[in-house]
């Protein structure tokens, strides 16, 4: 087994840190802080509470970025004084110490990497998620519900705030479909690549006979609209009905019609709110994920058109995009990246982020092989 090298670890370590630093521009985000900051101290700040609540989460992130930075810098100095200390000392257990911290160094850079990878127009964004179940009955049903409890416990892992707007129960168990809110820096950046199919093999719990099941639900991913995004939907082209909430099997059914559900009529989309106990924050609620569904829609006919033009159009990558695999064996695997752990029971509890990882490496390529062979 060759000697580790740790002159090299460190020069490496170092190399990225340059590269990371140069990418996230630490000027920029100096001046970005300084700008925020001086916004937050602004006296009449929180007469505006949603406006308020994006400033300091901005400056929040932005502060984060730079105190890791900091660190990691600071980080990969100590690590070079404390390997020559062990070298002197020819002290093994100095030396073990500093392989780990080079070790644990290169993870938070490579998360830090990530962040210079989410360059999309939206990436910055909070996110709007809609998971429906598909082909499966009530094992797609129970699916959907395993893959909202999966999403909602990665958002608590990393601390990020969740908000869960509508849900739609089923007859016999799970949800037919659920849609929720990730309030939270680069939310969309991350959580955009899960959008597709989900595939769910296993033994159904619902079947008496012990069979296996392959069922299926689909993730839908859009950024959150913002006062600048412009997208204007006229009344003529809506149907809102409204109804009484509810929740599963009848239980906390509301007397009042505050539900709506806002029908697009070009479009056929449908969005439902129930969350909020007023009508009127129901339909406002639905009308921003409306508009976030068109603002993606309005996106992609535009890509299809460039695509049109370069006389390449492609399928989209997001079908089919993941297998979890509970029988004959444990496994779940990304279909695109390649990337797979038979650590499920950790997967459905929300510790996906080296897949949204590899997803996100993933994407930046495939944006990056689009961007060359347009300049062909």
């Amino acid at each position: 087994m060759a000697e580790y090298d740790y002159a090299q670890a460190i020069n490496d370590a170092r190399a990225k840190y340059e590269e990371i630093a140069l990418a996230l521009d630490t000027d920029r985000l100096a001046k970005e802080a300084a700008d925020l900051e001086q916004q937050a101290a602004e006296p009449g700040l929180w007469d505006d509470p949603e406006h308020a609540q994006k400033i300091t989460s901005k400056l929040s992130a932005v502060q984060s970025q730079l105190k890791h930075l900091k660190s990691a810098a600071s980080r990969i100095d100590d690590v070079e004084t404390l390997v020559e200390l062990g070298q002197e000392e020819n002290d093994a257990e100095t030396l073990q110490e500093a392989r780990n911290e080079v070790e644990s160094i290169n993870k938070d850079l490579e998360d830090m990497e990530i962040q210079t990878l989410m360059d999309g127009e939206y990436d910055e964004r909070s996110a709007v998620v809609t998971i429906r179940s598909g082909a499966g009955g009530v094992d797609a049903a129970d699916f959907a519900q395993m893959l909202l409890r999966m999403y909602l416990r990665w958002a608590e892992r990393n601390g990020f705030k969740a908000k869960v707007m509508d849900t739609s129960y089923a007859e016999e168990a799970g949800i037919k479909s659920a849609t929720f809110q990730i309030d939270a820096p680069y939310a969309y950046g991350r959580l955009s690549v899960e959008g597709g199919t989900h595939r769910l093999v296993r033994i159904s719990p619902f079947d008496n006979q012990g069979r296996r099941q392959t069922s299926f639900a689909a993730v839908e991913v859009v950024p959150l609209v913002e006062a600048t995004d412009h997208i204007d939907v006229p009344d003529s082209e809506i149907r809102v009905d409204t109804y009484c909430s509810s929740g599963p099997g009848g239980q906390g059914v509301n007397t009042t019609y505050s539900a709506v559900r806002i029908t697009h009529l070009p479009t056929g989309i449908v969005v439902t709110m129930q969350d909020e106990r007023s009508q009127i924050q129901n339909r406002a609620a639905a009308m921003a994920v409306l508009q976030s569904r068109l603002l993606v829609l309005r996106r992609e006919e535009e890509a299809k058109k460039k695509k049109e033009l370069a006389g390449d159009v492609k399928a989209s990558w997001g079908d089919q995009m993941r297998s979890y695999v509970l029988h004959p064996y444990q496994m779940v695997k990304d279909l695109r990246t390649g990337y797979e752990t038979s650590q499920t029971q950790a997967v459905f509890d929300g510790d996906i982020d080296e897949f949204i990882q590899a997803g996100i490496r993933w994407r930046h390529e495939q944006r990056r092989q689009a961007a060359a062979e347009e300049e062909e």
